[in-house]
């Protein structure tokens, strides 16, 4: 059997997760910016004669790697606590669709 479902519970974690899920998205939308810059300073500092050698060599170089890399990591971060506090959420829809049910079988019985 299943324990039962605690709203508060998933309530406060809700509310403790929601600053580390706020810092996550921030970084990760920072690094989507940041990635952008990024290739424009690599594709100016290029030696290359046309934009399309330009834009190859920003996208070869290992400090565009690494940046691709850090957003790759925000977004596991991201995803991770989003998916988590979605699971809380749906905690509570359950224990509310549960106390309604137990509600109608109440009156049901009397």
């Amino acid at each position: 059997m299943t324990e039962p479902i605690d709203p508060q519970a998933a309530v406060d974690y809700m509310l403790k997760t929601a600053p580390r899920f706020a810092k996550a998205r921030a970084e990760r939308l920072h690094l989507e910016e940041f990635r952008k810059s990024k290739k424009a300073l690599l594709m100016k500092d290029s030696d290359g004669k046309t934009v399309s050698e330009r834009e190859a060599d920003a996208y070869g170089h290992p400090d565009y790697l690494e940046v691709l890399e850090g957003y790759k990591v925000a977004v596991e971060a991201e995803e991770t606590l989003r998916w988590k506090l979605k699971a809380a959420e749906m905690q509570v829809e359950i224990w509310r669709s549960q106390e309604a049910s137990n509600r109608a079988e109440g009156r049901a019985v009397r």
